[in-house]
């Protein structure tokens, strides 16, 4: 496959927690960047490795400005992120291609979704919820259940919350596994007791399960034990 990379510019980067950030990236006027929520892209990166292409899910719904959003979580002991942290600032050049991938959502939404994060994961999910919210989809009942280990971890929390308050069919539950009690009132523990418990009525829904490879792949287990199938799981997942 011909890999067509595009000379794209940092236009913004936001803190969102000690080790996420999140790139704002315009694509060149002279080309129409068109992807589909859920979608990734491609980076081309100046870096001592074997190969220097690194994937990140789009994390902003599609719009018709070009630029799009990514949020990334720092891996000391990569050679990517470390040298997107250190060498990449706002105006700086980056080396991008896409957008990829057939994680997306229905041409119809007829019944319930079930977004299942951890960590980062939650990018192309917060992708697809911008989506349908600012397009207003027609849609049933839409859940995002995000797994993290403490408070500080939860990128978007705030943004979910509102969301939350503004959507009455949006349900944001934070699920946190080394939390202190007393610091939180949420909910304890991992994502997989909450989905069990929602969906144990086995009711039709579609699941998009996106972060960390033994979370997705649990989820997956889970839920063909609880009797649904390959069509209605949808998962990516990263190491």
């Amino acid at each position: 496959m011909h890999v067509q990379y595009y000379d794209a510019v940092v236009v913004d980067i936001k803190d969102e927690t000690a080790d996420v950030k999140r790139y704002f990236i315009k694509m060149p006027d002279e080309i129409t960047f068109e992807f589909k929520a859920g979608q990734f892209v491609m980076l081309d990166l100046p870096i001592e490795a074997k190969f220097t292409n690194r994937s990140y899910s789009i994390a902003s719904a599609p719009t018709s400005d070009n630029i799009f959003e990514l949020c990334i979580v720092l891996k000391p002991d990569g050679a990517g992120t470390p040298h997107l942290w250190e060498h990449v600032h706002v105006g700086s050049v980056v080396k991008t291609a896409g957008p990829y991938g057939k994680f997306v959502l229905p041409e119809t939404i007829d019944v319930d979704i079930c977004f299942i994060a951890t960590g980062t994961g939650i990018a192309p999910l917060r992708s697809m919820l911008f989506h349908i919210l600012s397009n207003q989809l027609p849609h049933q009942s839409i859940y995002m259940i995000f797994g993290n280990r403490y408070l500080k971890d939860v990128v978007y929390y705030n943004e979910m919350l509102d969301i939350q308050n503004q959507f009455p069919s949006f349900k944001f539950i934070p699920v946190l596994s080394r939390e202190n009690e007393t610091t939180w009132e949420g909910r304890q523990g991992y994502v997989h007791q909450v989905y069990q418990q929602l969906f144990e009525n086995k009711r039709q829904a579609l699941f998009y399960i996106c972060g960390w490879k033994n979370m997705v792949r649990e989820a997956r287990e889970n839920l063909k034990l609880m009797g649904y199938g390959k069509a209605e799981i949808k998962f990516e997942s990263y190491d």
